[in-house]
């Protein structure tokens, strides 16, 4: 499958865009994942933001974060990828894609996620190290993970 991506600034994100990136955080953050937490975290103004397109439709999405806004290092966050297109390899174009694009803009620099802990096994494999133990967020178990950078 192939996906139209699109990176944007918060103050470049159309209407409609931001529309399809807070009913997707919604779909998996707060329904899929039964949790009642605040998405919109004023965070969002300060990040890019990566968008994945199927045609119409956002199916996957992550936001770059800059250093000193969640971390003091840079991060990616609000990983996500629609129920709907699961199984497709997504989540990995989506990381790597993040990854690659944080270093473009950020500098080869070494990131910092806020992980849940389930997904760990797929974090690792994208190159990121478990760093310190595991917390609760929202009420679902984290992990931070480091990914060094590569010079």
């Amino acid at each position: 499958m192939q996906l139209n991506w699109r990176l944007k600034a918060f103050d470049e994100l159309s209407n409609y865009e931001l529309y399809e990136v807070l009913k997707l955080r919604s779909k998996v953050f707060v329904v899929e994942q039964n949790c009642v937490f605040q998405d919109m975290d004023d965070k969002d103004k300060k990040c890019l933001h990566l968008l994945g397109f199927a045609d119409s439709s956002l199916v996957a999405y992550s936001r770059l974060v800059p250093a000193g806004v969640s971390y003091a290092e840079a991060s990616i966050g609000r990983v996500v990828t629609d129920p709907d297109y699961r199984g497709k390899a997504l989540g990995r174009e989506l990381m790597q894609l993040s990854i690659e694009k944080a270093a473009e803009i950020f500098g080869k620099q070494t990131l910092r996620i806020g992980a849940q802990l389930y997904l760990k096994a797929f974090y690792e494999s994208m190159g990121f190290v478990q760093q310190g133990d595991e917390y609760l967020e929202d009420g679902i178990p984290h992990i931070e993970m480091l990914h060094p950078c590569k010079n």
